[in-house]
This record gives structure tokens, sequence and C-alpha cells, in this order.
């Protein structure tokens, strides 16, 4: 029979997220990170989760992986203060390595935890087109957790009346050791410029 961990509520219906404790992840974070952008706004952006520089401020996409969404953004004729953006998971997952924090996968199950605060954002904003950065990211928009970014890249995926892209996680590109980190980004600039079209779209249907 498996045992609750310590600290950890999998069933708790939170008042609010910095009281949330459905998984562990709180406990090493400096805070949760909230969803940020204009209420109702057309355009949702998804990430996986926070990281170094955004568990620190406590805002979404701030730090080097912002820096390059807003880039690809404003590529795709696309104004930030007209996007909400978010994270499938609101707490940081890292683990030491020397004096740095390194970002960690967040498991399913923490992903599954945290679908509860997605799933009111996508409740109160109502977007009519969510982009999803990266496969968690997808696989907790779209509740499958076979969902897989290869296969749907490309795609225009029709999810419980919304408009679901999938497209790569900026941090994926600045991460990156290989030689085509470029190719990358302008497939993540692909992406938004499908977002804002099925946004576009969308409006006038």
């Amino acid at each position: 029979m498996a045992t609750k961990q310590a600290g950890v509520e999998p069933q708790q219906t939170p008042g609010s997220l910095d009281e949330c404790r459905r998984c562990a992840l709180w406990e090493q974070a400096t805070q949760a990170v909230p969803g940020k952008g204009p209420r109702h706004a057309p355009l949702m952006i998804v990430g996986e989760q926070p990281g170094d520089q955004e568990d620190l401020q406590g805002l979404p996409f701030v730090g080097p992986a912002g820096a390059m969404l807003d880039r690809a953004l404003a590529e795709a004729g696309v104004a930030r203060k007209e996007v909400y953006v978010t994270n499938a998971v609101k707490h940081f997952k890292w683990e030491p390595r020397g004096k740095r924090r390194v970002h960690k996968t967040p498991a399913q199950r923490e992903v599954n935890a945290c679908h509860y605060w997605l799933e009111r954002e996508t409740g109160e904003i109502a977007p009519k087109v969510i982009v999803a950065l990266g496969s968690t990211a997808l696989r907790s928009v779209l509740q499958d957790s076979k969902a897989t970014l290869q296969a749907s890249m490309g795609n225009a995926i029709e999810h419980e009346g919304q408009v679901v892209v999938a497209t790569y996680r900026p941090s994926f590109a600045l991460r990156a050791r290989r030689r085509d980190p470029r190719t990358r980004l302008s497939g993540d600039r692909r992406g938004l410029a499908r977002g804002a079209s099925a946004r576009h779209a969308s409006s006038q249907g």
C-alpha cells in the first residue's frame, strides 16, 4: 500500500496557490508562480514549469527563456501584453549542481496534481487558442500522458472548444548543445505564429 508523502495532500482543494500541497514540489521551491496576463486573453501560452529566476521573482517567463519567448512572440506579431502566460506546474523542480539550481522535468504525478490550477486558469481566461510549449505542457493541456510533441507539432488540435498548438520550449533551445539551436528557435517561432493565426481565425469564426 502506497504511503502518503509528508506535507502532501493529493486531493486537497486549496484556497490559494500558495497554500497548495497537492504534490511535494512546494517544499523546495521559493514560492508558487501563478500565471500572468489579461483576463479573457484570446491566446494562452503554457510552459512546463518556472525556472530559477521565475522561482525567485514569482513571475512567469522572466528569465532567459522568457526573453527568448518575447523575441519569438514579437517575430510572430504578437504583443506579450495581449497574452496570458502560465505553466503546467507552478513550483520550480530542481536539483543542486555546484552552486546552481538545475531544472528537473516534473514527474507525471506532479503534472497531474497541478492540473487543478491549469484547469481553473483555462476556465477563467477562456482562451480561444492555447500554445503548449513542450511535451509536459502539451500532456497537461490535453490531459493525455501519451501525447508527444513530435506527433503534434504542425497541427491545430481541437480540444474542449479550444485550439491547441504545440511547439518547443524556449529553454530547450537555450540548453541544447547540438549544432542546430537556431533551427529549434525557428520552430518555436513557427509554432507561435500558428497560434497567432489560429487566434485570428477563431476571433472571426
